[in-house]
């Protein structure tokens, strides 16, 4: 397997105030020989305030075992409410399918399979560019005319809506609390749903406590009244942000923590006073995120609550998926 960590924007691209340094990147996971594989995108969760690290290497080595290229994208996030995100988070994720597509040579990947699994937040970002690929320009010369559509996308435990049943504390990041209607219907995902939007593999377990089922359900609905081909399973049971919902997921056996670099450069601008932090909230991020600095690029795992279990009916999710790619999606084409 072939690791290696690529920088999406150039450092003069990208500005976003509270990326302290930060540029969001790729980290891949390539098979040894020459054979062009269908790629899939991992994006994963956390509320648009970190880039959760049990959603990532452990999920894009699952389907590297199935015969993928597997990338997990980190994009920007805002943990301390520097300032709304915007349609940066969705600008990185169209970079970086452009960027694939663009070195498709060195990835081994076929470009006309590329597909992304996205959970919770980050299945809204995933979600987010399967209805708006179209609005999402590049200015860069080099990916302006490269395609951002992706052939498919799974949608695990997805933040969709911006109504009754939103999870508000993602769209509050993303758009700021005093977000135009406007805007809160442009991010509202089963409201942007047309004919143009590519096949979507939905699931969430009934009893998710922080993000509603009506989410999965909304968007099942949108899919259905547009002609969207859709897959959607419901689970009875089991708790949000079950990732695999294996063993090596629940003991906390993840790998590298990549996916924090953001708030290794946080941390370390709070830890040298560049960064104005109520002494209270200083103590708290750095009790909670201090070492990750000597963490981020060495861990093996990270503690987990005692009270985390895999849930066994949940974790047959990716064989699904996977099943529901080659049979209904990559087959169709």
């Amino acid at each position: 397997m072939l690791e290696n960590t690529y920088t999406i924007w150039k450092e003069e691209e990208y500005s976003y105030a509270g990326a302290f340094g930060f540029v969001p990147n790729i980290h891949t996971y390539i098979h040894e020989d020459e054979q062009i594989r269908p790629c899939v995108l991992v994006v994963p969760g956390g509320g648009y305030r970190i880039v959760s690290p049990t959603e990532g290497g452990i999920v894009a080595k699952r389907f590297y075992e199935a015969g993928y290229q597997a990338i997990v994208l980190t994009y920007i996030t805002d943990l301390i409410n520097v300032a709304p995100l915007k349609r940066q988070p969705l600008n990185d994720i169209s970079r970086a399918v452009r960027y694939i597509r663009k070195n498709a040579d060195v990835f081994k990947v076929n470009t006309d399979r590329m597909v992304a699994v996205g959970f919770s937040a980050g299945a809204h970002l995933t979600g987010s560019l399967a209805v708006h690929w179209q609005d999402v320009e590049d200015t860069n010369p080099e990916y302006k005319n490269i395609s951002n559509k992706l052939q498919g996308v799974i949608l695990s435990y997805p933040v969709i809506t911006s109504g009754e049943k939103a999870h508000r504390d993602s769209f509050d990041t993303l758009c700021g609390k005093d977000a135009s209607e406007e805007e809160l219907t442009y991010f509202s995902l089963e409201k942007q749903v047309t004919d143009q939007t590519p096949p979507v593999f939905l699931w969430q377990t009934v009893t998710d406590e922080d993000v509603p089922v009506e989410n999965s359900m909304l968007m099942a609905s949108a899919l259905q009244k547009a002609g969207v081909p859709f897959e959607y399973h419901l689970f009875p049971k089991g708790p949000h942000g079950l990732s695999l919902s294996n063993e090596e997921w629940a003991t906390g056996k993840l790998g590298k923590l990549y996916t924090m670099q953001q708030i290794v450069k946080i941390t370390d601008a709070i830890k040298n006073d560049l960064l104005p932090v109520p002494e209270e909230a200083k103590k708290q991020l750095l009790t909670m995120f201090g070492s990750l600095d000597t963490m981020a690029e060495n861990s093996s795992g990270i503690p987990m609550d005692p009270s985390t279990t895999a849930v066994k009916e949940v974790s047959v999710w990716p064989e699904l998926a996977i099943t529901w790619l080659e049979e209904s999606v990559f087959e169709k084409q």
